[in-house]
């Protein structure tokens, strides 16, 4: 007979990151005993190396199929009401923009996407049509770097406090009596196999530490690729930001105003309680590909790894990007063009063919089950997106979430995806690697 809920013992490795600390808190919410769920990272919740342990992320609904709509609908719902993550959602509105051919033609599309989804998103999304109509949205634009502009308002877009709300979940777990494991001790080595090869176990770590379990979920983001063999489904990528300081006084005007997003320029969120205001760049992504030998791999392969900025924090980005950041800041934010830069960073995310998940058990091992190709649009699904790992687990997943987050080998190149073009490599980046500096 099936072990019971109570008595199943689950490991997450990549618990301190977005989609396994969610599904850390699922695992509780459904009911299995705390003391058998077991959280591995190299740090500690929210992980150093996590995308999400972040100043803020992105919250909006939008939609490429029925399944991103399903999703996002459910976590505009959990970020609203659920007592955990509702104080970390800002609801300040998200203006999204466009000023060139192919960008306005993406605009108008993503507006009838929305108005026919069928869901009433009409009533919560508005079409500007003019300057005047975008400065109503967003009066602190200078008019004439908005010079031709378009732009969606979304009433139910926002921001959210990405770190803050893993943490969250990581005292949640803490408070229930969930076992971590940190440091070489929760470094993902390899899967323990039965005799037959067939069937995970559990998992060891760096140090050799061996955690069995009745199911293995592998949830390490951008790390995934270089840890398993996803037969390249998986491509992992940095984007890259930065932030600038203001006084109280300059930060005030800014409170509550709408997330910025230009697909040809960027983003840029207000200020936080301590007067910071990030600033993105908007490109295909960096890639940072290594011969590595993934396990269950029959050989070595070229895998673009992580340069992690926990362990190299002297790292910055390329010299385009600081180009490419400064050239927003003087689109979004003239007045402040002559503040310094800090905490400028690459964060890695990792993209699908496909721009779907890739949520499935491996087709090699039993037990051990994959989620992971976030593809840059996931932490807004923070809440959510670990009930439906639960589900894969006890084998309830919605035909229509297995289908598109299936196992799929050979469906397109993620080195592109869905982007623009294909992620240039940091080797042929000059700027960004400090090595030197950090030996200091």
């Amino acid at each position: 007979m099936a072990p019971s809920r109570k008595d199943t013992k689950v490991v997450v490795v990549g618990g301190g990151g977005t989609m396994g600390s969610s599904t850390a808190l699922h695992l509780l919410r459904s009911g299995y005993t705390p003391s058998n769920v077991t959280v591995l990272d190299v740090y500690p919740i929210p992980s150093a190396q996590s995308a999400g342990n972040d100043l803020n992320k992105i919250m909006g609904i939008r939609l490429r199929n029925k399944v991103d709509l399903q999703l996002s609908l459910e976590a505009r719902e959990m970020w609203r009401n659920d007592e955990l993550f509702k104080p970390f959602f800002h609801n300040t509105g998200r203006l999204d923009c466009a000023h060139t051919e192919d960008g306005l033609m993406d605009l108008r599309q993503t507006y009838k996407s929305l108005l026919d989804a069928g869901v009433g998103l009409e009533e919560s999304t508005e079409w500007l049509e003019t300057e005047d109509e975008i400065l109503q949205r967003m009066p602190l634009l200078e008019r004439k770097k908005i010079k031709g502009w378009k732009a969606i308002f979304s009433k139910d877009g926002g921001w959210l406090a990405a770190a803050k709300a893993i943490n969250a979940i990581g005292e949640e777990c803490r408070r229930q009596g969930v076992k971590f494991g940190f440091g070489s001790a929760g470094t993902f080595k390899n899967p323990i196999l039965d005799p037959h090869g067939s069937t995970c176990i559990g998992v060891e770590t760096a140090d050799g530490t061996k955690y069995y379990a009745d199911k293995v979920v592998l949830a390490a983001g951008a790390w995934s690729p270089a840890l398993v063999d996803l037969e390249d489904q998986c491509c992992s990528k940095a984007w890259v930001y930065a932030m600038i300081q203001l006084t109280p006084e300059e930060a005030a005007p800014y409170l509550d105003t709408p997330v910025v997003y230009n697909g040809d320029i960027g983003f840029f969120f207000e200020p936080n309680e301590d007067g910071k205001i990030k600033i993105c760049d908007e490109f295909p992504g960096f890639t940072h590909f290594e011969q590595c030998r993934p396990y269950g791999a029959p050989s070595t392969k070229r895998v673009s790894v992580p340069r992690s900025h926990a362990a190299h924090p002297t790292d910055t980005y390329p010299n385009t990007s600081e180009v490419a950041i400064r050239r927003a800041i003087d689109t979004f934010l003239p007045q402040f063009v002559q503040k310094p830069l800090f905490n400028r960073a690459l964060c890695w995310c990792t993209d699908s063919a496909d721009a779907a998940l890739l949520v499935c058990e491996h087709p090699r091992w039993k037990n051990f089950v994959l989620a992971t190709g976030d593809s840059g649009h996931t932490f807004k699904l923070l809440p959510n997106i670990g009930k439906h790992v639960v589900e894969l687990l006890e084998g309830t997943l919605a035909d229509d979430l297995k289908q598109a987050w299936r196992w799929r080998p050979g469906q397109g190149d993620a080195l592109k995806s869905r982007r623009a073009a294909p992620a240039k490599d940091l080797a042929d980046m000059p700027g960004w690697k400090h090595d030197e500096k950090a030996k200091l």
